[in-house]
């Protein structure tokens, strides 16, 4: 009988115990798997933060933020100037404008009320005049945006509140993608197409839109001016679906400022290069003149998801050294009780490789069987275990990480802290905390043959031990030991 029958009848010998140690393997080596299916996951996630969100400045005019705060606004000059700045892979300008529905302007006009942030129609920012628009805002007024108008000067206390003005947001180049580099979801139309240059196209939000009866097509107007619906999008919140967003040009052109910015976004080659970048940014822009943040929070949130690869791979590690501690404790009991078997075969004049080839074959096909059943565990498992790793480890880090950037990007286009905007929480454009938590696991040929080889690494080992080891006493001294 050749070795490798000898060795699979072997494995069945005791169908019981085969059907035990083999459940018992495929439980090690189901969690080996997953936790390397994990790590595999978790390690794609910082690869993708370290090559977008984390490598993000937001530059705002020196003592300005958004509608608040005073100083000089930025330039396409600067923008150039930021551009050429050494390991800047990309610089995106936004321009800030303040709507208000023209009939409710007129109105508060005719009262003598005056606009946000001075006489009707004066300066309400940082880059640009309150606007007149046909549009209503999605969102009414209530206690709060009465409470803001009041302080605005726009109302008194006891006057009937009007809805609230819309911040509305103008994107340059690349205005599908966000602070973070994610793409801004599009639910119906196109994007704006040539953000160069200046359109009369836009993107609503589908709050905004579903209030004015608009769809993809219809028409509205700003500043007299006529635009088309070129695509609506969905925020996933009702203050940020209350905002539209134009090219920068066009932004620029009714604001009758074309060389002016709100903010730039800046984006560096890697996050290794993002502490040198902000401090050439500094230097090159004035820092009288422009202030450069940096998401120090999202580091955190990063290193926390450093953590947890590091955690799934230990994990991997003590699950494959479970296994191969099960082949080998399994082995020696079989070894031990083939002490007669071996000494036979030694007798008849068996080497000591074919001995051991066939207790290493033996436990091969105990570890294929749990292997297979392993796999099928993993790839239900892997998904569940990564998600309960994030959200344990990245729960906390989250919550600043999301108001930090949104202070600072929501700040630059429009309203303070406003988790409307790119970078708030639930902004139009996404936010860190969906790039945090959104990791994929999925079980891959190329993961799952890379720890099943593993595993048979180990039991090999596992069995070839206590197999060398026996074999290596004379035959006389088994024998009589029986």
């Amino acid at each position: 009988m050749s070795v490798l029958a000898r060795s699979v009848g072997n494995a069945f010998r005791n169908k019981v115990r085969t059907a035990a140690v083999v459940a018992v393997l495929a439980v090690a080596i189901g969690l080996a798997l997953a936790m390397l299916v994990a790590n595999q996951a978790v390690g794609a996630k910082v690869q993708e933060l370290n090559s977008t969100v984390g490598t993000v400045l937001t530059v705002n005019p020196a003592g300005g933020q958004g509608f608040e705060g005073g100083g000089e606004p930025l330039t396409t000059e600067q923008a150039a100037t930021a551009a050429a700045v050494p390991n800047v892979s990309s610089v995106v300008g936004t321009s800030s404008l303040r709507l208000r529905n023209a009939t409710e302007a007129a109105a508060q006009a005719a009262a003598g009320q005056t606009g946000p942030g001075g006489g009707p129609g004066g300066p309400g920012g940082t880059s640009a005049a309150t606007l007149t628009t046909s549009l209503t805002a999605a969102v009414d007024a209530g206690t709060l945006g009465g409470r803001n108008q009041a302080a605005n000067g726009t109302t008194g206390a006891t006057t009937t509140q009007p809805a609230r003005s819309l911040p509305i947001t103008a994107t340059g180049v690349g205005a599908e993608v966000d602070s973070t580099g994610k793409a801004l979801t599009i639910t119906g139309g196109t994007g704006l197409g040539d953000y160069s240059a200046a359109s009369t196209g836009a993107l609503l939000g589908t709050t905004l839109a579903e209030k004015n009866g608009l769809s993809v097509g219809s028409t509205f107007t700003i500043k007299d001016q006529t635009y088309t619906v070129a695509g609506l999008f969905d925020s996933g919140t009702t203050f940020g679906n209350n905002a539209l967003y134009l090219t920068l040009p066009a932004a620029q052109g009714l604001a009758e400022l074309p060389d002016e910015l709100s903010t730039m976004i800046v984006t560096v080659n890697s996050m290794e290069n993002v502490q040198s970048a902000k401090t050439a940014l500094e230097s090159a822009l004035g820092s009288d003149k422009a202030d450069v943040t940096q998401g120090q929070s999202l580091e955190t949130a990063v290193s926390s998801l450093g953590s947890v690869k590091n955690i799934s791979f230990i994990a991997f590690v003590a699950a494959l050294g479970t296994a191969g501690l099960i082949i080998l404790l399994i082995m020696v009991m079989l070894v031990r009780e083939r002490r007669r078997e071996i000494g036979v075969l030694k007798a008849i004049g068996a080497p000591n490789r074919t001995i051991g080839l066939q207790f290493v074959l033996e436990a091969m096909v105990l570890v294929a069987m749990g292997s297979a059943v392993g796999a099928a565990i993993a790839s239900f498992a892997s998904g569940g275990i990564a998600s309960a790793l994030i959200s344990t480890n990245t729960t906390t880090t989250t919550a600043a990480t999301t108001a930090g950037r949104g202070a600072a990007m929501a700040g630059g286009l429009g309203m303070p802290g406003g988790a409307g905007f790119p970078g708030g929480t639930g902004g139009p454009l996404g936010g860190a905390s969906q790039l945090l938590t959104s990791v994929t696991a999925s079980a891959s040929p190329g993961v799952i043959a890379a720890g099943i080889a593993a595993v048979f690494g180990v039991a090999i080992i596992g069995a070839l031990v206590p197999a060398l080891l026996t074999a290596r006493i004379r035959p006389i001294e088994v024998l009589r030991g029986e």
